[in-house]
């Protein structure tokens, strides 16, 4: 069971996780600093599932074994689509990718 102190430890790990995260994901410089900033965000997620099922007593930790295998998937299909742009176009820009019509 864990201490009152030691949750706020991993909440401020969580929302500092989370916060970066969002960071990345609004400043928009590349798609791959992007993909990572969305699993930060799943991985600040992950942590709390962890430290709320831990103080609960509760089955938490399924819940981040199903959000890691979609992060997995997530990513895969992230650089996926990145790869098809960069072969088609010869570049990945958020802005550009952003404007597109097929």
């Amino acid at each position: 069971m864990l201490l009152t102190a030691d949750v706020h430890y991993y909440l401020f790990l969580s929302f500092s996780l989370f916060a970066v995260g969002v960071y990345g994901l609004l400043s928009r410089k590349s798609v791959i600093r992007m993909l990572f900033s969305i699993e930060m965000i799943i991985n600040a997620a992950n942590i709390n599932f962890v430290v709320f099922s831990a103080q609960r007593n509760v089955d938490g930790e399924i819940f981040t074994f199903f959000t890691i295998g979609l992060a997995a998937l997530e990513a895969a299909v992230g650089l996926a689509i990145v790869i098809v742009f960069y072969k088609r176009f010869g570049e990945v820009i958020p802005s550009k990718i952003r404007n597109l019509r097929w």
